[in-house]
């Protein structure tokens, strides 16, 4: 089922996509990347991993991006976290948040604040805090002059934007120098050849979390990306063990 939420500040609508869940699965939550969308690789497998096993699907994208409505250079990392709750909000029962780059970082601050209502988290190649670590020195002078930076996308296509309200935002959404409080299951799948996000960020990421159930697997190879055929499939199966524990919880022995 597609919709929109009309309801968002300033009158953006969201795209959403919405596959409901059988009986008592949960429903998975799929956050994408910096300029990314809901029609990315990854989100299209989960779809159909959710399809055949009966577990709920929402993807959506950010105002400014995909199918969404408003300007991307409008928006910062705290209207798409509030995206991500108002999506949030259209599900039943519980949440599986799978967050990708950037939708790591959101991942884990709608974990937060949605509390029981969240089953499990699996971050793809997370970038929590990434307006901290991922910007030089004359990045940052160049946002505080100029108000934008504009760097050379590794994917090809339009230059990669970043306007002084998102890097502010971002600042103001800093993770992990302090617990981050989520307690249930963690799976975070992050490439040794990742460019991008620095795998110290991911150790960094495994040690913030409260939870005593983390696992991060480095995947050989992999780059930022994480979507080659078999980076896929390990995905997949992550998803499908959380999925299963979260419908047959375990008894207290």
């Amino acid at each position: 089922m597609t919709f929109q939420l009309s309801d968002r500040p300033g009158g953006h609508a969201v795209a959403v996509r919405h596959r409901p869940a059988t009986g008592t699965a949960p429903t998975i939550l799929f956050l994408p990347g910096y300029a990314s969308d809901m029609m990315g690789s990854k989100a299209i497998a989960l779809d159909a991993v959710a399809r055949r096993e009966g577990l709920g699907m929402l993807r959506f994208d950010y105002r400014g991006t995909g199918e969404s409505q408003g300007r991307f250079a409008d928006f910062t990392l705290g209207d798409w976290l509030e995206d991500a709750s108002a999506v949030a909000a259209q599900a039943e029962g519980p949440l599986l948040l799978v967050g990708s780059s950037m939708g790591g970082w959101l991942m884990l601050h709608l974990a937060e604040r949605l509390g029981d209502r969240v089953a499990a988290l699996v971050g793809i190649a997370a970038a929590p805090d990434f307006t901290d670590w991922g910007y030089s020195g004359q990045d940052k002078a160049t946002l505080a002059a100029e108000g934008e930076l504009r760097r050379d996308n590794p994917y090809g296509g339009e230059a990669e934007l970043t306007t002084l309200a998102l890097w502010q935002s971002g600042e103001r959404m800093r993770l992990l120098d302090r617990p981050i409080g989520f307690g249930g299951p963690v799976r975070l799948l992050h490439g040794d050849c990742d460019a991008e996000v620095p795998v110290e960020v991911a150790l960094r990421l495994k040690d913030a979390l409260a939870s005593t159930d983390v696992q991060l697997t480095i995947v050989k190879g992999g780059t930022h990306r994480l979507s080659a055929p078999r980076e896929l499939a390990l995905l997949e199966r992550t998803v499908l063990d959380l999925a299963a524990s979260i419908r047959r919880p375990i008894s207290p022995a």
